[in-house]
């Protein structure tokens, strides 16, 4: 499967519950740091209840310019979630299935990240 078409596809959580679309992949470089030819590992999907349009980095950094950009992004994409890659059960052509008992990570990974 091509991870482009991932985007857009339907998350369910374990009971089958719709949690919404996948809007984006997380990756993370594993190797020493600034080594050039480090190896990207996907770390996992960020899951929009409400749009599966690009944040455009917004979710990521704190971008606040322009303003009414930065405003309708993070609306349309409220409630947005990280789910890592250990906590999806099962990646099919028609849905993502997460595993019993995944966490909700915020987007921005911060302080621990957990939503």
């Amino acid at each position: 499967m091509i991870l482009g078409d991932l985007l857009g596809t339907p998350v369910h959580d374990p009971d089958g519950g719709r949690l919404g679309r996948v809007a984006d992949a997380r990756f993370v470089l594993d190797g020493p740091p600034h080594q050039l030819m480090a190896e990207p590992r996907l770390m996992g999907l960020v899951v929009s209840p409400h749009s599966v349009a690009s944040f455009l980095g917004y979710e990521r950094n704190g971008l606040t310019r322009p303003w009414l950009l930065a405003r309708i992004l993070r609306w349309r994409h409220r409630g947005s979630f990280l789910v890592l890659w250990e906590d999806i059960a099962m990646v099919g052509p028609r849905s993502v299935r997460l595993r019993p008992g995944f966490t909700r990570y915020n987007t921005m990974l911060e302080g621990g990240g957990q939503v």
